[in-house]
């Protein structure tokens, strides 16, 4: 294990970095943070503490990664893409940042945002389309394709994806009673279904 100490505005940082992995001047990076073999963290970009990169894994300029984020194996995170606290971006998952691209058309302008909220889950060679917001906690499905928005709490799977019912924090399938109201299994967290949006009513774990 390597261990790098870099300087960002004053403040110490350290985190691991394989041999292999290549990082830009300019990247920043927080404590506790680990990339792994042949990853590219290029300039711009922002990574959290405690975040994990695997392998041949490319964070483009001006990404923001917030903290605790798990970017899995073969994962490139384009330009316009902004994921908060506690993501999840499974194996291979896709991302997008251009509506209509060309290779003979430059469109670096029109690079559209990709937001994707705190907790949620992007499941194993997922495609997400740019210009879309992922909810809270929500779950996308291995090898589903993003064309709309996603609500938080949502399962969606498919192509195009589609909703199928409802997640709780911890990832388990909620099942709702004849008065909307449903009690995660692990944590007994309650939520409640109303106008087709979830919401947490308790706050059990944080």
């Amino acid at each position: 294990m390597i261990l790098i100490l870099e300087k960002r505005m004053s403040i110490e940082t350290i985190y691991f970095s394989h041999p292999t992995a290549i990082i830009d001047e300019g990247a920043e990076i927080g404590a506790g943070t680990k990339i792994w073999h042949f990853s590219h963290i290029m300039k711009g970009c922002k990574i959290g503490d405690q975040c994990n990169i695997g392998q041949n894994v490319v964070i483009s300029p001006n990404v923001k990664l917030g903290n605790n984020v798990k970017v899995q194996n073969n994962v490139s995170v384009y330009t316009g893409v902004i994921c908060e606290d506690d993501v999840f971006l499974g194996p291979s998952v896709v991302f997008t940042n251009v509506i209509n691209p060309r290779s003979f058309i430059v469109r670096k302008e029109e690079f559209k945002q990709t937001y994707v909220e705190k907790g949620a889950t992007l499941g194993a060679n997922a495609t997400i389309v740019c210009g879309n917001r992922i909810g809270a906690y929500a779950m996308i499905g291995a090898g589903a394709v993003i064309t709309k928005e996603v609500k938080p709490f949502q399962l969606v799977v498919g192509n195009p994806a589609k909703p199928i019912g409802w997640i709780s924090k911890c990832g388990h399938r909620l099942q709702f009673d004849t008065n909307n109201e449903a009690f995660c299994p692990e944590t007994q967290e309650k939520y409640i279904l109303k106008n087709d949006s979830v919401l947490q009513l308790n706050n059990i774990i944080s």
